[in-house]
């Protein structure tokens, strides 16, 4: 007899990753974060079109996972990685 699993699709946590086409895009990844999933944003296709506008969404994530509990890191040249306040990324002390 298999255990029913207790948790329901509402209380999934999922890892998405999702490309930065505009700086409009800053909202939807805030609301995946606020609905507690873990983001691997790919900046590069709006940095191709202006980098100035993938500093200003950096900017504005750090602000919003900061205010909310949550951590941002980057990942390599192309990519960040954003997660919701209950999930830390590890960061080797150096």
């Amino acid at each position: 007899m298999q255990a029913q699993s207790t948790c329901s699709v509402k209380n999934m946590v999922y890892v998405k990753a999702v490309a930065l086409h505009y700086l409009s895009d800053v909202e939807k990844i805030k609301r995946e974060v606020k609905n507690g999933n873990i983001l691997i944003v790919k900046v590069t296709p709006l940095a191709k079109k202006n980098i100035e506008a993938v500093k200003k969404a950096v900017i504005q994530l750090k602000d919003y996972v900061n205010r909310e509990g949550g951590d941002i890191a980057r990942l390599g040249e192309e990519r960040i990685i954003i997660t919701p306040s209950k999930i830390k990324i590890w960061r080797e002390k150096t």
